[in-house]
């Protein structure tokens, strides 16, 4: 149900997501902090909201809708914001647009695919893109403010660029499994047409 604590982990990360982008717009180093802290919890309870799902026995078919279009919605909204200020620009947008296109990919292919009664199971790369892709964004959204020993943009930036590069990978990986069940349906469907129309 929604008020399970899972879910309720679940809708904590669209909630916070007004605080982060409202936070952009106050030019102080304080702001970007918390904002980073917002975005790192938010990130948290992306691991926990599953685990203990499964560890109780609570998971939920809205649970299973709502947990990635959290993470999705978070993360659109993160790097638009990013880009909006000026802290991604440059060749820098492109590992930012690579992200936003894989995600908008493998949503609709795992809507597809559920029509299919087909699930796609998350690969360990997979996993790793994400955590190195929440880890370099914390860093951009800090961004200057960090101290000068720490340079914040440089590391989010290269992170950002490992994390497209295994989101084209897993991306076209998800497209290559969803193109063999999408080959696989053509057959059976055009028997069926052909048993109907007999």
């Amino acid at each position: 149900m929604l008020t399970s604590l899972p879910n309720l982990l679940t809708l904590s990360r669209i909630a916070v997501i007004p605080l982060v982008v409202g936070l952009f717009y106050i030019p102080e180093a304080w702001a970007a902090y918390t904002a980073c802290g917002l975005y790192a919890a938010a990130c948290i309870t992306d691991w926990f909201d599953g685990y203990l799902a499964r560890a109780w026995a609570q998971e939920s078919v809205i649970g299973k809708f709502l947990d990635p279009i959290a993470d999705k919605l978070l993360v659109a909204a993160t790097l638009i914001m990013l880009a909006g200020f000026g802290r991604l620009g440059g060749l820098s947008i492109l590992p930012a647009v690579t992200i936003l296109l894989r995600e908008v990919l493998v949503s609709g292919l795992r809507e597809y695919l559920a029509g299919l009664h087909v699930g796609v199971p998350v690969t360990w790369l997979a996993k790793w893109k994400t955590a190195i892709q929440m880890v370099a964004l914390g860093f951009l959204i800090v961004g200057d403010y960090s101290p000068p020993e720490v340079p914040s943009t440089i590391i989010g930036t290269v992170g950002l660029w490992i994390a497209a590069a295994l989101t084209f990978y897993t991306g076209w990986d998800y497209m290559r499994a969803g193109l063999t069940h999408m080959m696989a349906e053509q057959p059976s469907k055009r028997g069926a047409a052909a048993r109907s129309a007999g």
